[in-house]
């Protein structure tokens, strides 16, 4: 006989010796799993009924307080836009005594989305304004899916921190905005405005780094017209 096939012959055969024991132990484990249900049934029932409890009152939120909450907030914005888009900054903040501005859609309805999106808008008027740390206060509170606002709230908190001084962590920020989601605009943008802060902190191979990405990656971009001659800048120093 073949050597494979006494091999075969012989691993079939252990694992039919194995076979009882192993249907032993799966009927065990079921016959104690049943056991552990029949014991412990009230304190299952109730973590089911609990779970489900959960469930119905997350659903009832979102649908019975969340969604007419946020729709009131959309209504309470209105006023407050159109003053941010006609630059007037302070009354889109704090509202004309007729209608509310940002800070008081935060905290009326800081739960919505729509109040999320207030605290995106309240960062850019205190960055307008000069007020860089209620800017980065704000921007930081901003969460959203929209992938362009996510990016400029980072990149603006970036130009927060550059203008305290905190120019490393500025950087640091323009990097996140520019990785945040890869584009032909946002990313070139907050690439350029990073390797410019690392050239200024004197970290020439960092901004050499970036704006050979500009260069290479956003070719077409605004940014890369400068490319060349920021690389060569660049080189030169790194050089000396």
């Amino acid at each position: 006989m073949p050597r494979l096939m006494k091999i075969h012959l012989i691993m079939s055969k252990n694992v039919k010796d194995q076979q009882p024991d192993s249907f032993e132990n799966v009927q065990e484990t079921l016959n104690r799993a049943e056991l552990f249900i029949n014991d412990h049934k009230s304190v299952i029932s109730y973590a089911v009924i609990g779970i489900l409890a959960v469930v119905a009152i997350f659903f009832a939120v979102q649908r019975f307080y969340l969604v007419p909450q946020n729709n009131k907030a959309s209504a309470a914005m209105f006023a407050a836009e159109q003053y941010f888009q006609r630059d007037s900054f302070e009354v889109a903040l704090n509202g004309d005594g007729n209608y509310a501005g940002f800070l008081d859609v935060i905290d009326d309805y800081g739960m919505t989305q729509t109040g999320k999106l207030a605290n995106y808008y309240a960062g850019l008027c205190y960055m307008y304004t000069g007020d860089f740390e209620s800017a980065i206060s704000h921007l930081k509170k901003f969460k959203s899916k929209d992938i362009t606002l996510s990016s400029v709230a980072l990149g603006v908190m970036g130009d927060a921190y550059v203008e305290l001084g905190e120019e490393a962590k500025g950087a640091s920020y323009y990097e996140k905005a520019a990785a945040n989601a890869k584009n032909d605009f946002t990313t070139p943008l907050y690439l350029n405005k990073a390797a410019q802060v690392y050239e200024k902190l004197g970290n020439y191979k960092k901004a050499l780094a970036l704006y050979t990405a500009i260069k290479n990656d956003f070719a077409m971009s605004q940014e890369a017209m400068n490319a060349d001659k920021n690389i060569e800048k660049m080189n030169a120093e790194i050089a000396k």
